[in-house]
């Protein structure tokens, strides 16, 4: 892996490899701690803290969040190292009941290269998983109910069906409204895990709930894979739903590349 952004007074003085780019970190995988470093969650303000909401996608380079259904037969080895390094760093994942369903999510697992660093930040072995969910149509028979290291998070809506959180509590799950109805708010739902003591926290989407987290305006950053793959097809963008009146612009953080793949980190302008 190697970093094509930023370039620093350290960098500039090596030479450019046949492509231009600055070989930053090459010859070979990066350490977990090197990664860790470089998707750090920005230190928090005491005078003033509040939420970090930080979204972790991947799209080909025609567009497509996924292939037959999956993201994964678009990622790579890096991107899955990088997605690990993600959770690690975070308090709790956020995502979308459809995608847990389909992606098969099962508990986020403790890592014994971030366990101290994890306790030293005051954070559980692992993350939570929160899943927003309108009908909490979920099967609490699975090992994201029955055996996490951290309570799943059901976010819902105030007129959710009263069995179903139920089931959902009986099963070991934490049921938070989030919203009116059988809407859950977007920024309802990011406010609610933080008063949760979940600050840092990631959205592995999918598309659906991201669109919703963009028109909401409460996404803070974007670390989307560029896979080097067409796709064609009808697979759906990383972000769907209407369109926002006004796109918002967001700054290159940093940049990294493996095998093709490139790895863009992207923060609020």
């Amino acid at each position: 892996m190697r970093r094509l952004f930023p370039v620093t007074h350290e960098t500039a003085a090596q030479a450019p490899d046949e492509g231009g780019a600055v070989p930053v970190g090459s010859g070979g995988e990066w350490p977990l701690a090197e990664l860790a470093a470089a998707y750090a969650y920005p230190a928090p303000d005491p005078a003033a803290p509040r939420p970090w909401l930080r979204a972790n996608m991947v799209s080909t380079l025609d567009g497509a969040a996924q292939h037959d259904g999956r993201s994964q037969p678009i990622s790579c080895p890096a991107d899955m190292r990088i997605f690990g390094t993600l959770r690690a760093l975070a308090d709790v994942v956020l995502v979308g009941a459809e995608t847990v369903r389909r992606e098969g999510y099962r508990p986020a697992r403790a890592r014994t290269e971030f366990a101290a660093a994890r306790e030293a930040a005051g954070q559980a072995p692992a993350p939570a998983i929160a899943i927003v969910t309108a009908g909490l149509d979920l099967d609490f028979s699975l090992p994201l109910f029955t055996s996490p290291l951290v309570p799943t998070v059901l976010l819902t809506g105030a007129d959710a069906p009263a069995g179903r959180v139920r089931d959902a509590e009986r099963a070991g799950a934490r049921v938070v409204v989030a919203g009116a109805g059988r809407h859950v708010e977007p920024a309802r739902a990011v406010h609610a895990l933080a008063g949760l003591g979940y600050t840092r926290q990631l959205t592995e989407g999918g598309p659906r709930l991201l669109g919703q987290l963009v028109a909401a305006d409460v996404l803070d950053e974007m670390c989307l894979t560029l896979a080097p793959m067409l796709a064609a097809g009808d697979a759906q963008r990383i972000a769907g739903g209407p369109s926002v009146a006004v796109p918002h612009r967001f700054a290159l953080a940093s940049l990294l590349e493996e095998d093709g793949f490139l790895f863009g980190r992207y923060r609020r302008a």
